[in-house]
């Protein structure tokens, strides 16, 4: 079975969305999506080292770098000799890295969340109904860009 046509399409609009959304909920963000992103990888892979970070982001290395220097300087990422091999570097989200972090989550809930309250019942009841599809999803290309496999062409 394909999907939609459009559902590329509405995913991209859909992320927009949300970054526009974002951005209006919490003006005092400075931070850019892509640094939120290393942000929530680090929550999500405490400790992580950058090498490690840019291949779960897809980024080159040196952004990898660039951004947690960035980000060290605004006291939100800690870096640290590794634990088994101090030669190596490790990454952590400082406090304030956390909060951010958290802060983000929160207002893209609350901003799905109010959205999907303005909806008809049955549009919520079935986008309710397709979250367990759409995590499948994620996972799925997830897996392809850890993989690297290459997309299949459509007829």
């Amino acid at each position: 079975m394909t999907p939609e046509p459009n559902l590329a399409d509405v995913v991209a609009r859909l992320r927009r969305a949300m970054r526009r959304a974002a951005r209006t909920a919490d003006p005092d963000n400075t931070l850019s999506v892509a640094q939120l992103e290393l942000l929530s990888c680090l929550a999500e892979n405490p400790g992580a080292r950058p090498s490690r970070v840019a291949q779960l982001l897809k980024l080159a290395p040196n952004s990898v770098t660039t951004m947690v220097t960035g980000l060290r300087a605004r006291d939100l990422v800690t870096r640290t000799s590794g634990s088994a091999d101090r030669r190596t570097v490790e990454l952590e989200l400082t406090e304030s890295g956390r909060a951010a972090v958290d802060r983000w989550q929160h207002h893209n809930a609350e901003i799905l969340a109010s959205a999907i309250d303005r909806l008809h019942p049955a549009w919520r009841h079935l986008i309710a109904s397709a979250v367990p599809a759409l995590a499948e999803l994620v996972g799925a290309i997830d897996q392809l860009a850890e993989t690297g496999t290459p997309h299949t062409e459509r007829p």
